[in-house]
């Protein structure tokens, strides 16, 4: 069953709104945890308006208590994550190249022109232990590549499927990245823009995926049903695409 990563930027967003600390991003965690997420992924951006470095080894404690789950840090790796990562050890780092004023993350890497300059930084954070994903587009050809680099898995840009979840060529450029990639010898993740209408059907026709980190929409489904009974949705949501029951 591909994995649930709970993304808490939106929380901590909401959360920088005020001095209170409320909502609380560890509690948040822990609630995500306990309604059944495998998992927590944060961005930490540079200007923090987000999570915030001073949360990382928070969050990595309270993963830390829930044996099987997974903390992961994404962001760009010349934007000071490095450091970040290296110093919290999360079990995944995945290497986004968003600009720092970008709104969110609005591409992949292009290989081989970024290659040189993400070599060592793979490199670095794999020495250190440390699974490394590289944020790709749905670029079958590329896939060979990043594994070339070193990445241990991929992760699939896919806002273009979720604008484009009705059309059978738009979702059949990620099945064949993610053929690509599994042939490369990569693991393959997938995030940006899933709810809980398009991540059972991609889910069920590009994977084994091994792990989808969802915030946004996961958030605003939060707002209706309650933090604990959104992610038990989207369990629920893989659990069925697993089982042949994407729709």
């Amino acid at each position: 069953m591909t994995r649930l990563s709970v993304n808490l930027n939106k929380i901590a967003l909401v959360r920088n709104a005020r001095d209170s600390g409320l909502p609380s991003v560890e509690w948040a965690a822990r609630t995500s945890l306990e309604a059944g997420a495998h998992g927590i992924t944060v961005h930490p951006r540079p200007d923090e308006r987000h999570v915030r470095a001073s949360d990382l080894p928070v969050l990595a404690a309270v993963v830390s208590r829930y044996p099987g789950s997974e903390f992961n840090i994404e962001g760009n790796p010349f934007h000071n994550l490095v450091p970040l990562a290296l110093a919290v050890r999360p079990h995944q780092v995945t290497l986004v190249p968003d600009a720092v004023d970008a709104r969110t993350s609005s591409s992949g890497w292009r290989l081989p022109d970024q290659a040189a300059m993400l070599a060592p930084v793979v490199d670095r954070l794999r020495s250190a232990g440390l699974r490394v994903s590289l944020f790709m587009d749905p670029d079958p050809e590329s896939m060979h590549l990043a594994r070339g680099l070193g990445a241990d898995r991929v992760e699939l840009y896919t806002e273009h499927y979720a604008r484009h979840s009705d059309d059978t060529g738009v979702l059949m450029r990620y099945v064949e990245a993610a053929e690509a990639a599994r042939t490369a010898g990569l693991g393959v993740n997938a995030g940006h823009d899933l709810n809980l209408s398009n991540v059972g059907p991609f889910v069920h026709a590009a994977g084994p995926i091994a792990e989808v980190s969802i915030g946004h929409a996961l958030t605003c489904d939060a707002l209706e049903r309650g933090l604990g009974p959104a992610v038990q949705a989207y369990v629920d949501a893989l659990a069925n695409a697993a089982t042949g029951a994407a729709r």
